[in-house]
């Protein structure tokens, strides 16, 4: 069983960016990584299915990351059987801001990456925040 690869769940408004880093992610880490530039389908994905990892926009327009993340969070508080919240790895084009450092003092938070970022940089970070999230060959 420890062979299933792990899921990463991406969501930014930049759609090219998606793309960009789910071709990263898939082709360096073993991972399936499922991506949507809008959070209220992200939001049903992390209903149906079950994510190692979330990689969450912290500024989109209507829900931002934080309040995505909020949102999954309470989802899964109110299901039987209860469900782990993944990690949250928020990525920013403004990570200096007050409101983005104050989450990363919030439980399930796992870091924040400032937009633009080198692609090992996420990839390092995907990795620190999935124990056994392995580096394909």
């Amino acid at each position: 069983m420890a062979n299933t690869p792990k899921r990463i769940l991406m969501v930014d408004d930049d759609v090219a960016l998606l793309r960009i880093v789910r071709e990263a992610l898939t082709s360096c880490l073993r991972c399936e990584v499922d991506t949507s530039p809008k959070p209220e389908y992200a939001f049903e994905l992390a209903l149906k299915k079950t994510y190692d990892l979330l990689i969450f926009d912290f500024s989109m327009p209507m829900i931002d990351g934080a309040m995505l993340f909020f949102l999954i969070g309470k989802a899964y508080d109110n299901m039987r059987p209860l469900r782990d919240l993944p990690p949250l790895l928020l990525v920013s084009g403004r990570a200096d801001e007050q409101r983005a450092q104050e989450l990363l003092k919030e439980p399930g938070v796992a870091g924040l990456i400032a937009k633009p970022f080198p692609m090992n940089r996420l990839l390092e970070k995907a990795k620190e925040c999935v124990p056994g999230l392995e580096s394909l060959q």
